[in-house]
């Protein structure tokens, strides 16, 4: 409540911890497209948006569902599920001409190895020029999805019943989660091969 002619009333978007203005400002002042990247508890969305006075422009996006159409089965949120968006965009990008962006992650912490940096590294496996620090970036077993192959393999192994009820969405698919890593690079191969990278 105003009290005094000091109070200002923060946007409503920052209020509600949707948007921070200032890093905005930031990113818009760079003049170059935002590579913006959003989780939510169960998917990934990566977008190529322009700004424009009269609302941003969103160029190019993609979404961890879509993945199902490249024969993913494993969980839409995961770390495999989030590069492999990332590369979705980044391509999609490619054929529109764009090379060149700047991260977005919006209001997130900034975590080294996130699901976030992994969409990163997928647009940036795509051939997209976006200004980065190498090691904020996961290694390529955990975006193969190794940890979560061994996590699954214990799991399996010790605990049977924990190892069904935890990975019931993979079981229920059909996908071994033990097998997620080449699954993985199928579904990776199936996305380079549609859009004209031959597999490469």
């Amino acid at each position: 409540m105003a009290l005094t002619a000091r109070y200002v009333v923060k946007f409503r978007r920052r209020r509600e911890g949707k948007t921070n203005y200032r890093k905005r400002l930031r990113l818009l002042l760079s003049g170059r497209l935002r590579f913006v990247v959003r989780k939510s508890n169960r998917y990934i969305t990566c977008q190529f948006i322009q700004y424009s006075p009269n609302g941003d422009k969103t160029l190019v996006s993609a979404h961890s569902k879509e993945l199902a159409r490249f024969g993913y089965l494993g969980h839409p949120g995961n770390l495999p599920a989030a590069y492999l968006t990332g590369l979705l965009s980044g391509l999609r990008a490619k054929q529109l001409g764009i090379t060149d962006a700047i991260l977005d992650i919006g209001i997130y912490r900034s975590t080294k190895g996130s699901a976030l940096y992994a969409s990163l590294k997928g647009a940036l496996d795509a051939g997209i020029h976006i200004p980065h620090s190498p090691e904020i970036l996961p290694d390529e077993n955990r975006i193969r999805g190794e940890h979560i192959a061994n996590y699954a393999r214990s799991l399996k192994e010790l605990k049977k019943q924990e190892f069904n009820k935890i990975f019931s969405e993979y079981i229920r698919k059909g996908l071994d989660p033990i097998k997620l890593p080449a699954h993985f690079e199928e579904v990776k191969h199936r996305i380079l091969e549609e859009l004209g990278n031959g597999g490469k």
